[in-house]
């Protein structure tokens, strides 16, 4: 029924916005010190994360919308009484069975899109490979988040952008004076125009 959908996508919601902070506190910490013995510069460091947080999202969802358009493809050859429309439908379907994504292929396309980002070392300084763990778990948890109603996805902020404090924390070593955001440590997670968690930024 309508309302043990909303129940089971609020559920899901909370479960997934949890993974998200558990990986902000933790995963990410671990990532750093992968990446630390190849990049003696903390912001460098910071700013790969950053970018992979953001690459993994944008390639999830690509790879979502494919998986969906296949999904309601098959379901409409095979049409079930209920008052559940196909969109919702294929959104249960795809939540239930995480076996249709291809993380590895994710993976691969993060790290290529990383390779080529004019802010980071170039593939001969740093293999990003070292912290595919992280993006592999990023890449799942983005992918689950397009199965909920309406879907889950990281602001993409700028550097030099004016620094929102409902938007962002101020990392611990930015200067609280500045007005404006140096780089971006983490992403916020919003659901439409909604702060559901609130990024991090260093502000100089």
């Amino acid at each position: 029924s309508p309302c043990q959908i909303r129940r089971a996508c609020a559920s899901r919601q909370a479960c997934l916005i949890a993974r998200f902070n558990f990986i902000y506190a933790k995963e990410r910490l671990d990532a750093e010190a992968l990446l630390r013995p190849y990049v003696c510069n903390m912001e460098v460091v910071q700013r790969i994360i950053y970018v992979a947080a953001v690459e993994s999202f944008r390639v999830a969802k690509m790879a979502f919308w494919k998986v969906k358009v296949s999904v309601k493809e098959t379901l409409a050859l095979h049409p079930c009484e209920g008052v559940v429309s196909l969109e919702v439908a294929a959104l249960d379907y795809i939540a239930c069975h995480k076996d249709l994504y291809d993380v590895c292929s994710s993976i691969h396309e993060v790290i290529c899109s990383m390779n080529m980002h004019p802010k980071l070392p170039c593939p001969a300084e740093v293999d990003f490979i070292v912290i595919s763990s992280l993006i592999r778990e990023l890449c799942r948890l983005a992918f689950s988040m397009q199965t909920l109603i309406p879907p889950l996805d990281v602001a993409v902020g700028v550097d030099g952008e004016l620094f929102n404090k409902s938007l962002y924390y101020r990392s611990f070593d930015s200067d609280f004076s500045a007005a404006f955001v140096a780089y971006h440590v983490w992403p916020a997670l919003m659901e439409n125009d909604a702060v559901i968690v609130k990024g991090e930024v260093v502000t100089k």
